[in-house]
């Protein structure tokens, strides 16, 4: 089998020796690459969404006997849809990093407009980043 006429012409991150799955940096861009940067870039902007997602549910929502608030899916769904079309999606990460809860494993429209979503923090500000 001949050598490949184009493998000294591509030097890049791809080539890079393949690193065992229990090393650190497996997974992971590239130090100081664009990758990296699009990703540092994407997940600030996921974790400004999940703020504004907590301040609508803190703004527009009821106060529950705790002094936590909440509000119904169907009414959250009316309101952010106007704003963003992943609002589920916004809600599951937000449940996994314990901002808030809601009954099940997913939400749909229509047939969950009647769940309490549930605000688990009980004051926000624009400097409290979610991970």
């Amino acid at each position: 089998m001949s050598e490949n006429p184009f493998k000294s012409v591509h030097i890049g991150h791809s080539h890079l020796e393949r690193l065992a799955g229990d090393n650190t940096e497996y997974g992971r861009p590239v130090a100081g690459s664009k990758t990296e940067l699009r990703g540092i870039l994407a997940h600030n902007k996921v974790s400004r969404e999940i703020i504004e997602l907590c301040e609508i549910i803190n703004e527009r929502g009821y106060s529950l006997e705790d002094g936590r608030k909440a509000i119904l899916f169907g009414e959250l769904f009316e309101i952010y849809t106007r704003i963003s079309n992943k609002l589920v999606g916004m809600l599951i990460r937000a449940r996994r990093q314990k901002l808030l809860d809601f009954e099940g494993e997913m939400l749909f429209q229509s047939r969950d407009d009647h769940k309490e979503i549930v605000l688990n923090l009980s004051h926000l500000s624009a400097s409290s980043e979610p991970e």
